[in-house]
């Protein structure tokens, strides 16, 4: 098994060198860089220098596509608008040299949508042919960088396990679990659900500590030990692992989980 860790959050494109370089030395072999608020890094130029410096530093990149997407909306220009945010992170995330593109998909549109079926399927359907759309440019714009839908933590948002397993085997899409928005879900981080739905070789994964009630995720917080502990403890020894932490200190919890795992080899 191998597992990367590193933090959600690159900073500004004058520092982003420099700290790829601090968390380096800090041991971290991940960053995810968050276009949560928008694509900040603009150009070309900008995205080879740091994509380079990463290389150099056997630091695997992802990027988080910006929060406001959805593939599911009323209205066509909405979903239009959302593929070409999504597009333009493929754009970027392919300069920078990055593996995959994290996204929120969409959500089910009306009160408890989440618990009627018909609206739950015509919510999927749509979320995957928006998906199919975005991978044939992404294919004609011959970008190697992959979609990643991730399971969400709140119950009218799309993204439960079974909805990223359906799009992962219907679309050939790649895949994010945040086991924090797990937990928040379904009350249980549900392990073996997961090993069994995402047999794949590679798993691009989220954590943090979380609050959450009865509709689901409330707000991310940092990561206790005894939560790593746990997570670590079941991670599948056989595949190759990247864990992005998504807390309010991601960095300072990255390095915590890496000096878990070293502590219990």
């Amino acid at each position: 098994m191998s597992i990367r860790f590193g933090p959600a959050g690159l900073g500004g494109v004058k520092e982003a060198e420099k700290n790829l370089e601090h968390y380096s030395q800090l041991g971290l072999k991940a960053c995810e860089i968050a276009f949560t608020y928008g694509v900040y890094i603009k150009n070309k130029e900008d995205a080879v220098r740091i994509g380079k410096k990463a290389q150099e530093l056997g630091i695997k990149l992802s990027i988080h596509a910006p929060y406001w997407l959805n593939l599911n909306s009323k209205e066509k220009r909405k979903i239009e608008e959302s593929k070409k945010r999504i597009l333009q992170c493929c754009e970027i995330g392919d300069f920078l040299g990055a593996e995959i593109v994290v996204f929120h998909p969409g959500y089910y549109g009306k009160d408890q949508g989440f618990s009627n079926p018909i609206i739950k399927e015509e919510t999927y359907q749509n979320i995957k042919k928006a998906i199919l759309e975005i991978q044939e440019e992404i294919a004609r714009k011959k970008y190697k960088i992959r979609l990643a839908p991730e399971t969400t933590g709140k119950l009218n948002v799309f993204g439960s396990i079974d909805e990223i397993k359906r799009l992962v085997q219907e679309t050939g899409c790649s895949f994010c679990i945040d086991f924090a928005h797990i937990l928040a879900r379904y009350k249980d981080y549900k392990f073996d659900l997961i090993k069994k739905s995402f047999p794949q070789e590679k798993w691009h994964c989220h954590f943090s500590g979380i609050e959450y009630g009865e509709k689901g995720e409330k707000s991310h917080k940092a990561t206790s030990e005894s939560e790593l502990k746990k997570l670590l403890s079941v991670f599948p020894r056989n595949k190759n692992i990247v864990l992005i932490n998504e807390s309010p200190e991601p960095v300072k919890d990255s390095v915590k989980a890496l000096n878990i795992l070293k502590s219990e080899k």
